[in-house]
């Protein structure tokens, strides 16, 4: 069994449901995430060049191991359309027992067990 130290889940926005859709499919084809949720029709609002900025985004939910987190973040930063892509990082800190061994296995070059994220 997995431990929820092991894991992660990382934060990214993108412009639109394409950009969204690139990324995750991106990640998922190279084991880097085991599942990516999007959230679509989020309003951001932020400081960029000193001003105060918004637009509408779609937020991924990238759920992956942190052995795998620096290379999630490089792929990322590669194909985001933005100079500055949002990318956060949180350690969990409880999951269960199977969804973490899923997880787990499902962003390592073996075969995964079947399981909706």
């Amino acid at each position: 069994m997995k431990s929820a130290r092991s894991c992660a889940l990382a934060m990214v926005t993108a412009p639109d449901l394409k950009t969204a859709r690139r990324l995750a499919r991106a990640a998922l084809k190279a084991r880097l995430a085991a599942c990516a949720n999007l959230a679509p029709r989020l309003e951001s609002h932020y400081w960029w060049q000193g001003r105060i900025e918004k637009s509408a985004e779609v937020l991924i939910f990238f759920k992956t191991t942190r052995a795998r987190l620096a290379a999630l973040e490089r792929l990322v930063l590669e194909l985001h359309p933005y100079d500055t892509p949002e990318f956060l990082a949180l350690p969990l800190a409880a999951g269960s027992a199977r969804y973490l061994d899923w997880l787990a296995a499902s962003v390592s070059p073996e075969s995964p067990r079947k399981r909706r994220g």
